[in-house]
């Protein structure tokens, strides 16, 4: 017997009404602040964290969990929010979404100590799953048109990106003349316009025959999400432990009985499942999604070991590394843009694909250049690649909003949504081992170094961080050497991820052309 709760019945149809022009795009812009809120918070807080440990008194461990509590509960119910936005209105579940993500980030800007802070980056999951999947579904519907979607979409992406980039420099300049807490307190300022002006100007929707929320699919799915992106996690910081592959196979066990459930759910005329897997069925919807999650591995692959290299071997600090990279995330930006005319020239599918292959290009810079003479080439590389993930995502996340039914929008955005939280962990997860196991296998530290003592060589022997900070209490010449020989068996480990990472593009773009070539170009 299924446990559910009936949603509202004051509902609207699934199409919008006609309206005029211009209270569309003035929609849009009001929801580009929570996308903006999202973003910024996702990339700020980082720069907050030495500050709220000498504050707060964290502990190591603390620290992880602040950073880790929300991107846990965000990707466990980010399916569970999509579709009940379907049901009870998209606008509805994303003004209760910014309202509470707001008034949590007031509260948790305050936190007396770690563990009120942990429960509020908790809190902040809970209510951001409702926020991007409710905008991109609403764009969906406000924007029925498939040219007037696609710029809506790139517009979003745009301010996503933009998001992004303005995390860490908002952040460091926070923390810098204000407090920790200020980074979390800003949240309330953003949001103010959606919930003054959201409720008169963006129009509700959902879908018209719902059903009922399934309660057991929600706890599936969280036990399903909430363990496997916690062992990805701990695969990524600490390589395949028994608890990071005991989480995992519990979240594929679970996601197993998820899956099994909805499948049961869909074949009585009497319920309706939490998830409509006949989506997955459509191969334009399942090839755009792989698309997407590819495209994020690759770009968190990248960064993963850029911001390594400019701050450990460059020298650069947390800030102008974070400038560093602004010209290429303005690239993914311009490039999501520009991918909105061509379409209407080159078919969708070619231009995803084509997206895909300047991110190969990119890990192909890396594969095959010279990484020591200074971070030029890694930039450059890095430039070439947020051009692909810009075209690709801006066009793929058109392509699975465009292949399902409006009335299922929220369920497709989640869907999407879900696959940016995977692809940004496997990025750093796969290729972050595969790094850090190059790099031990390869690292040959200098004899004279044994007499710093035992355990400052094996803390050099873990990570290219633990090399430099033995670096720094070594004498010239010594430290020279170690530094070099750091530089040798990461530089490895960038070769060989860098490898893996071009294959992984080259053969999605391939994927990309040949099931997605038969989709017309647009009008």
């Amino acid at each position: 017997m299924s446990t559910v709760f009936q949603p509202a019945t004051d509902r609207t149809a699934a199409a919008p009404e006609p309206r005029a022009p211009w209270r569309d795009w003035l929609a849009l812009t009001l929801l580009m602040f929570p996308v903006l809120l999202v973003a910024v918070d996702n990339t700020a807080l980082t720069f907050a964290l030495p500050a709220i440990a000498r504050s707060l008194d964290a502990t190591g461990v603390e620290l992880l969990w602040i950073v880790d509590s929300y991107p846990l509960v965000l990707a466990g119910l980010l399916v569970a929010m999509g579709s009940l936005g379907d049901r009870i209105g998209r606008r509805r579940l994303l003004l209760v979404g910014s309202t509470g993500f707001a008034a949590v980030s007031a509260v948790t800007a305050f936190a007396p100590g770690a563990e009120w802070l942990i429960a509020g980056r908790a809190g902040l999951g809970f209510f951001g799953a409702m926020l991007m999947p409710s905008t991109l579904s609403l764009i969906r519907n406000i924007f029925p048109e498939p040219n007037r979607r696609r710029l809506a979409v790139a517009i979003w992406a745009a301010g996503f990106s933009g998001g992004a980039a303005l995390g860490p420099i908002l952040g460091g300049w926070l923390v810098e003349h204000l407090w920790w807490g200020a980074v979390l307190l800003v949240a309330v300022p953003i949001i103010l316009p959606l919930l003054a002006l959201g409720p008169a100007l963006i129009p509700e929707s959902c879908d018209p025959k719902p059903g009922p929320v399934d309660v057991p699919s929600i706890v599936l799915s969280l036990l399903a999400m909430v363990p496997a992106v916690y062992g990805i996690k701990i695969l990524a910081t600490h390589g395949p432990e028994p608890e990071a592959l005991a989480a995992i196979g519990v979240g594929l066990l679970m996601g197993y009985a998820f899956v099994r459930r909805q499948r049961r759910l869909a074949a009585s005329p009497a319920t309706a499942p939490l998830l409509d897997l006949s989506l997955f069925g459509n191969p334009v919807f399942s090839t755009a999604i792989t698309a997407n999650v590819l495209a994020l591995f690759s770009y968190n692959g990248f960064i993963l070991f850029l911001a390594q290299h400019l701050q450990l071997l460059e020298g650069q600090s947390p800030s102008e590394s974070g400038l560093a990279m602004v010209p290429a995330l303005a690239a993914t930006v311009v490039a999501g843009l520009l991918a909105v005319p061509l379409v209407r020239k080159v078919r969708p599918g070619f231009v995803v694909a084509g997206g895909l292959l300047l991110s190969a290009t990119g890990y192909a810079l890396v594969a095959g250049g010279d990484h020591g003479a200074g971070p030029g080439m890694l930039l450059a590389a890095l430039l070439v690649l947020c051009l692909g993930v810009g075209a690709a995502e801006t066009i793929s996340n058109d392509l699975i909003l465009g292949a399902v039914p409006a009335a299922k929008s929220g369920a497709a955005a989640a869907i999407s949504e879900t696959g940016y939280e995977i692809g940004s962990l496997l990025g750093t997860a796969i290729l972050g081992s595969i790094l850090t196991a190059s790099y031990q296998r390869n690292l040959r530290l200098p004899a004279d170094v044994a007499g710093a003592g035992p355990g400052a060589a094996h803390q050099a022997g873990e990570t290219l961080a633990g090399a430099t900070e033995l670096a720094r209490s070594l004498p010239a010449p010594l430290a020279e050497a170690v530094t070099a020989a750091a530089r040798t068996a990461f530089d490895s480990g960038v070769h060989i991820t860098a490898t893996i990472a071009l294959v992984l593009m080259a053969g999605a773009a391939v994927l990309a052309a040949v099931v997605l070539r038969k989709v017309p170009r647009a009008a």
